[in-house]
Formats: C-alpha cells, sequence, structure tokens
C-alpha cells in the first residue's frame, strides 16, 4: 500500500480581507505554510508580483519580479517558506488560509516518484493515477500541481483530461491527453498548443476526441471514447520510455462519482481500461469508502491504491453562470489566443455541399460499442444523423475529424480531432456557410461533428 502521511489536514479560511475599491497596488505578506486566496471577475484583472521569497501557484513556482495577470478565475498563491506580494487591480473576493492541503498534495507527490524510481529501475510503467471526485473538489487543481511537481522533479507525464465541461489544449466539449515536459503556464494554465494556430510559447501536441456532450452520462459515447483514449495513450507510451516511467494523471468529471446504488460503472470502466493503480479520492468519503471497499477485496495482481484526499478548503461552488463564461472564454482564447499570445483566425466561406456535417443522434439509450455495425450501433441504429446546413447551426463549433464522409458512424466516433471551426453565418438563399478557423486551408473534406456541448456563443465574432 503507498503510504501517504499528513492527508487529513483541515482548511478552514481566516476572516476576508478588505478588497479595496482602487486599483492601486498594495503589499501582501504570507507566513510559511499559507496561501493567499483569490477570485476575480471576467470583466476585471488582478497582478500579482513576487517581491521577496518563493512562492507558487497550482504547484508552480512564481519567477521573481515578474507581473502574471489573472481575470476570470479562481487561485491561490501559496508559500512553503513565506514572501512578500505585490497584488494590483480588483478581486471578488480574497483572504490568506493559514491551513492548506498542500502538505497531503506534496507527500501525493513524494509517493508517486517512489512509484517513478522503482519504473526506472525495472524499466516498467510508472504510476497510472485517476482523481475522483464530485464537482467544485479540486480535482483539476491536484491534476495541475502533481503536473507541475513532476516536470519540475525531470519526469514528463502524460496528462488526461476526461472532463467534456472543461477545456485542456482544446475547447470544451472535448477529450484529451498530452505529454507534459515544460512547466505549466501560471497565467493560461495548461498552455497553448498548435491545434488553434501557432504560438511563440512551448506547446504540447495533444491527442483530441469530440465528445459534444455535456456529461458522461448522457448517450453512450463516452466509455468508447474512454477505450480509444486508453489505447492511444497505452501505445504513446511505448514509444516513448519518458513518460512511461513518468505516467499519467486522469482528470474526470463530477458527475461519474454520483453513482446509484454504489454502481460506478463510468470509474469501473476508467480503471479497466486505463490499468489504473492509483486512485486519489477528493471531498467524498462515500465515494472514496465505497471504491475501496470494492478495490481492497479484489487480489488484484496488481492492486489499486485507493488514498483520501481531503478537499481544500479553497474550493467553492462554481455557479453555472460563472461556468458558462469559462467555457466563452476558453473558445475564445482557443481562436483569439491570450494576452501577449494573440491568433489571428482565418475566415472562408463553403457551399453546402462541401460539408459532410454529422450530429449525435439525441435522446439514443443505445449502446455503442466496437462489436456493432457499420453505424457503430447495434440493431441497425445510428450514432448520428447528417445534417443539411441552416440557421440552426450558427455560432456553434464544427470537430473536424480525421474520418471520411463515407465512414461508418462507429469509426467517425472514434476518430481523432484535427481542430475545430466556428459557424459565423449562414446564406441559406446562397447556401453558403461563412466559418471562422484558427488556420488557414482548405475546406476539410472530412466528417465534421456537431456537438450539442457546449452551447452557443454568439458573441465570438463582430
Amino acid at each position: 500500500m503507498i503510504a501517504l502521511p499528513g492527508l487529513n489536514l483541515s482548511a478552514q479560511p481566516s476572516e476576508p480581507l478588505n478588497v479595496p475599491s482602487s486599483s492601486a497596488t498594495r503589499t501582501q505578506e504570507l507566513s510559511a505554510n499559507t496561501e493567499y486566496r483569490f477570485e476575480v471577475a471576467f470583466a476585471r484583472a488582478l497582478t500579482i508580483k513576487l517581491l521577496t521569497g518563493t512562492a507558487e501557484y497550482f504547484g508552480t513556482e512564481l519567477a521573481p519580479s515578474s507581473t502574471y495577470t489573472f481575470s476570470g478565475t479562481k487561485g491561490a498563491v501559496f508559500t512553503w517558506h513565506g514572501c512578500k506580494l505585490e497584488v494590483g487591480g480588483e478581486a471578488e473576493s480574497e483572504y490568506v488560509a493559514e491551513e492548506t492541503q498542500m502538505v497531503g498534495t506534496v507527500n501525493a507527490h513524494f509517493a508517486l516518484e517512489s512509484l517513478r524510481e522503482r519504473a526506472v529501475q525495472t524499466r516498467d510503467a510508472g504510476p497510472r493515477v485517476l482523481v475522483v471526485g464530485p464537482e467544485n473538489a479540486g480535482k483539476t487543481s491536484l491534476v495541475k500541481s502533481l503536473t507541475a511537481y513532476a516536470v519540475k522533479s525531470g519526469r514528463q507525464p502524460m496528462v488526461v483530461n476526461l472532463d467534456p465541461r472543461q477545456g485542456m489544449l482544446s475547447v470544451p466539449g472535448s477529450l484529451t491527453a498530452a505529454a507534459f515536459s515544460s512547466i505549466i503556464d501560471i497565467e493560461e494554465g495548461w498552455g497553448s498548443s498548435p491545434i488553434s494556430g501557432p504560438s511563440p510559447t512551448p506547446v504540447k501536441m495533444p491527442l483530441v476526441y469530440h465528445y459534444g456532450l455535456r456529461d458522461a452520462e448522457e448517450g453512450k459515447v463516452f466509455r468508447p471514447l474512454v477505450t480509444r483514449m486508453a489505447l492511444a495513450v497505452t501505445s504513446r507510451l511505448e514509444e516513448d520510455p519518458a513518460s512511461k516511467q513518468a505516467g499519467f494523471i486522469i482528470d474526470t468529471p463530477g458527475g461519474i462519482g454520483q453513482g446509484k446504488a454504489g454502481q460506478y460503472e463510468n470509474i469501473e470502466h476508467i480503471i479497466s481500461e486505463f490499468s489504473v493503480n492509483v486512485l486519489f479520492v477528493l471531498g467524498s468519503e462515500r465515494l472514496y469508502s465505497d471504491l475501496s471497499r470494492k478495490y481492497s477485496t479484489q487480489g488484484l495482481t496488481d492492486p489499486v491504491h485507493v488514498v483520501r484526499l481531503d478537499k481544500s478548503g479553497g474550493c467553492v461552488d462554481r455557479t453555472e453562470e460563472y461556468m458558462k463564461a469559462l467555457r466563452h472564454a476558453q473558445i475564445r482564447a482557443y481562436f483569439f489566443g491570450t494576452g501577449e499570445t494573440g491568433l489571428a483566425p482565418h475566415s472562408q466561406s463553403a457551399g453546402f455541399d462541401e460539408l459532410n456535417i454529422f450530429r449525435i443522434v439525441e435522446g439514443t439509450g443505445i449502446n455503442f460499442n466496437d462489436g456493432g455495425d457499420a453505424y457503430g450501433g447495434t440493431n441497425g441504429e445510428s450514432i448520428y444523423e447528417r445534417l443539411a446546413p441552416s440557421g440552426d447551426i450558427v455560432n456553434k463549433l464544427l470537430a473536424i475529424t480525421t474520418a471520411g464522409a463515407t465512414d461508418g458512424h462507429g469509426a467517425i466516433r472514434d476518430a481523432s480531432v484535427r481542430g475545430y471551426m466556428y459557424v459565423a453565418e449562414v446564406d441559406e438563399a446562397k447556401k453558403k456557410v461563412k466559418l471562422l478557423s484558427p488556420q488557414p486551408g482548405q475546406v476539410p473534406q472530412t466528417a465534421v461533428v456537431l456537438g450539442r456541448w457546449p452551447e452557443d456563443v454568439p458573441s465570438l465574432v463582430g
């Protein structure tokens, strides 16, 4: 079993600070083992500069005297030895927490490092980590911190995002995986990707699959894509010894932990397909108890170590309004970039007959598996329906797949994504569609998929 001491810390914040109404800078001193937590709206900007000492943002160290700008986010700057920050702008909320979960996070990292050292010696695979928990439990923050610590230790871990509500190196509605060998960007999070155009900063080449639904429970596409992703990630690791020994970390949606009558089929499917051997459970004693009971009674040659981590006191419930604004910001950044890394998307027109649009059949309850017919389903039922361009697709995203327009539905579902286009306008009289693409090029002749998630983004152009 993995021994992780010090994982039962509570995190009760101190009294909130008085947020100034002006944008003048002020000094914030932090003592050792405390963190400055903040929430800033999308319409505002908060700047943070490290003046003295050392500090980190979800595992990534702040560079001295560098100014970082945050907007539309909830974050925390932690210090191990104490530091002094210069803070500018306005925050919706800010306070200093004297008790944090960082000791537990670091203990988890060191436990994973011991498994990686063993993998180096035996030339075997490193830790295969799955993070589960309810919504707003801090799963993504933990994944970022563990990834940042692994990179600082000279590792190249794979990160797998199975949460369609949040994009990682792609837009929301997609499932992605990428190897990380460079530090995580403090302002941009996971960083930039060539899937949305050239960038002057180091990029990660992600593997992207289009899901196009809000939750893992909707439809029956999630599990087949998990299987496809697991196969692709495993193959990638076999070709890269450094990433194989570093292992991978999987982020998941909160909904899969809300099993009925103790049934967690999606979690069990992920564990099985990825051969997970380390399972971190955040923020739910019931989920931890159920999974511990299930995997402690199985005589597996490669057991699953179930470890409970406390939810950070900095985690707050994010409203649907905030999450919608976050999704729109991620989509805008995909096409236009952020800050100094601005992108220039390409506008182009396509005839109705040039686009091969497929949309997931709504409300279908069939089990789409690899044993189905040419359409990918069973009993002749289809995964997709062909869709003629109309005004209904305006302000929506189209996923450009690598599958041919005449391929079976299962092949379209399992195909990776080259990128996304935005439908800016549809002229039904002229039978023309105006598209926004991250990069110039011809209109793809492959199958393009219209998802039912995320929602329309009417303010992207104009």
